[in-house]
């Protein structure tokens, strides 16, 4: 199945419960929650208190994105927060093993994310102890960027070696996909799609969504 998670960075700000609720009503399946802290990446963005106000108004899977320096500091409040899914990046953590029994233990869903300069092979040792990849297709801190080709070959490796070993795994991309486009990430082996301005910036998200699915479904993966 293929989920659609639309990033709050491409929210109105000043409407943030009813444009979460305008994409739910439209059939997305996640929130992307990106959560930066200035220095792992170079913009802020917001924190677990915005998440937990957004929690009670909505029952969409918390899809939280942590694209901050030693996470395992505050994985606490983000399950405090509302998290279902919890995604740190390789390149953050010190200890990535005891960052993803952390999570677990708190009864979340671990992921873990790489950006488009680490090499996939880092992220292979790992795939058998999360429950999603994320293979960042765009540079991390920004929005509205466009799709890196090349980095959907990473998510071609992934899907490979979990077919291989018998993984249940979800393989998410995040970063330039939007209708015109999805069909790359899914022939690749990708089943949940973030996207930000396609989505929260339209005036017709439902349809949007819609078409992203069809043609998702369409372009299943290719081996």
């Amino acid at each position: 199945m293929i989920y659609i998670a639309p990033s709050l960075l491409a929210a109105d700000f000043a409407n943030l419960q009813t444009d979460v609720k305008r994409i739910a009503d439209a059939g997305a399946n996640y929130l992307h929650l990106d959560v930066m802290d200035g220095a792992f990446v170079p913009n802020i963005s917001f924190g677990a208190p915005v998440i937990a106000a957004l929690r009670p108004h909505s029952k969409l899977i918390f899809d939280i994105h942590l694209m901050i320096n030693e996470p395992i500091r505050y994985i606490d409040d983000f399950v405090k927060a509302g998290a279902d899914i919890i995604t740190v990046h390789l390149e953050s953590c010190n200890d990535l093993d005891a960052v993803i029994q952390q999570i677990h233990k708190k009864e979340v869903r671990a992921a873990v994310a790489i950006s488009p300069a680490t090499p996939v092979e880092k992220l292979i040792p790992y795939l058998s102890k999360i429950d999603m990849a994320l293979v960042m297709t765009v540079v991390p801190g920004f929005g509205g960027q466009a799709l890196i080709p090349e980095t959907l070959e990473k998510v071609r490796t992934i899907k490979r070696y979990a077919l291989s070993k018998g993984l249940k795994l979800d393989i998410q991309v995040d970063g330039g996909l939007k209708p015109e486009n999805v069909h790359l990430a899914t022939e690749a082996g990708a089943n949940v799609i973030v996207a930000g301005s396609a989505v929260f910036g339209s005036k017709k998200p439902r349809k949007v969504i819609e078409s992203m699915r069809e043609t998702a479904d369409a372009h299943p993966y290719q081996a």
